[in-house]
């Protein structure tokens, strides 16, 4: 008995020991909305959306979700600056967006009519799109394709969070830009 008491706690003890080394950092969450939910949210408190347009087949897009949308200087950006919304842009339901109805037509290949008018028509994945809605109906949206890493993409939510866009051009942005991310 003794000695099983003494193999148990060596077990426990070598187990403890192996977790400490295995354990990983916290790593934040984007809280992601739908695209009716931001809208909502947006009539309450006005703030820009962040529309990360995916497709289920696109590799870089999942890489974007693994490694760029799980630093946590990110998401706490998305989520205190931006409206975050994840958008298939290949979806089959329609959308209510903007006072407009959008439906995945077939018109344009498996891209949903959304896809299309966020995209300005350059259909490419991943692709991000900045988008500020007016109170008066108007909108403005800055599609941004490709993948990016945290580091990459801290420089690119800060110069649309912080406005640098109305005041600078974004080469002057980039070089002087000191940003968290390492």
């Amino acid at each position: 008995m003794k000695k099983s008491i003494i193999i148990i706690l060596l077990a426990l003890t070598v187990c403890t020991a192996k977790s400490q080394n295995t354990i990983t950092p916290t790593q934040s969450s984007v809280k992601w909305f739908t695209l009716q939910e931001a809208e909502k949210l947006n009539k309450q408190s006005p703030r820009p959306f962040f529309i990360d347009a995916y497709t289920d087949w696109c590799g870089w897009c999942k890489k974007m979700d693994k490694e760029t949308f799980t630093n946590s200087v990110i998401s706490e950006i998305l989520n205190n600056k931006f409206y975050p919304v994840k958008f298939d842009a290949e979806g089959k339901e329609s959308i209510n967006f903007l006072g407009k109805t959008y439906v995945n037509d077939g018109k344009a290949g498996n891209a949903h009519q959304l896809a299309v008018a966020l995209l300005k028509g350059q259909l490419s994945y991943p692709t991000v799109v900045f988008l500020t809605a007016y109170p008066d109906g108007k909108t403005e949206a800055t599609p941004v394709p490709g993948f990016r890493v945290a580091k990459d993409m801290e420089v690119l939510l800060s110069y649309f969070a912080d406005k640098a866009y109305e005041t600078q051009k974004w080469e002057d942005f980039q070089k002087n830009f000191k940003g968290k991310v390492q």
